[in-house]
């Protein structure tokens, strides 16, 4: 349950524990190293980046985000489990300027991002992620499903978690195709995943460079 005198883990839809733990699971299974660098895309107060900044070796985690009071209520977060030493990459920026970490990544995350971001924010992220991503990288990014497309002006409501999302305001929704054509502007081979067994039907893809 979430703490009463933490209330940006409400701020950001509670699930803190459960869906920390889905993102630093998922992940592993996928091949997270402790020696791999990692951008966690709208880090928020770190319900996933506590569990990761654990793991990974110092240095290796980088976090973004546009909130610094979110930022800043996760610092309390990485206090109270006694990690505020291991982390100095973080950044407050609206415009996911990457490359102002002056690193490439192994892995970039980005859960519940799309699920806020018109498509022409999407492919701002796109961009610069493509600039940051390592040889045999991978991005992930999680998105509601459109899966069928025939009509725009529909809201969907989501079995699982009950979410009612919509093609032309947040939560948004999308058909995957649309995100693989932002994709292939930039070089990006996009590849679908699917169900990862988030609580509220989330679906997980990846984008890698190119020729990986």
């Amino acid at each position: 349950m979430d703490k009463i005198d933490k209330p940006w883990r409400n701020q950001i839809g509670g699930m803190w524990d459960e869906i920390g733990e889905l993102q630093f699971n998922f992940l592993l299974t996928n091949g997270l190293k402790p020696e791999h660098k990692l951008l966690d895309v709208g880090c928020g107060c770190f319900r996933g980046g506590i569990h990761f900044i654990k793991y990974l070796q110092d240095g290796n985690y980088c976090g973004i985000d546009r909130s610094r009071e979110l930022l800043d209520a996760g610092i309390d977060e990485l206090r109270s489990a006694g990690l505020e030493s291991k982390v100095t990459n973080i950044i407050c920026d609206t415009d996911f300027r990457f490359d102002q970490f002056s690193t490439k990544f192994d892995f970039m995350l980005a859960q519940s991002v799309f699920t806020h971001l018109p498509l022409n924010s999407i492919q701002k992220c796109l961009y610069n992620a493509s600039m940051v991503l390592k040889p045999g990288g991978r991005f992930y990014a999680t998105f509601f499903e459109d899966p069928g497309g025939t009509n725009i002006a529909t809201p969907i409501v989501h079995d699982r978690g009950g979410i009612t999302t919509y093609s032309d305001k947040d939560p948004f929704h999308y058909q995957f195709k649309d995100l693989g054509h932002l994709g292939d502007k930039f070089n990006l081979n996009t590849h679908y995943i699917g169900d990862w067994d988030h609580p509220r039907d989330q679906k997980i893809i990846y984008f890698t460079l190119s020729g990986d």
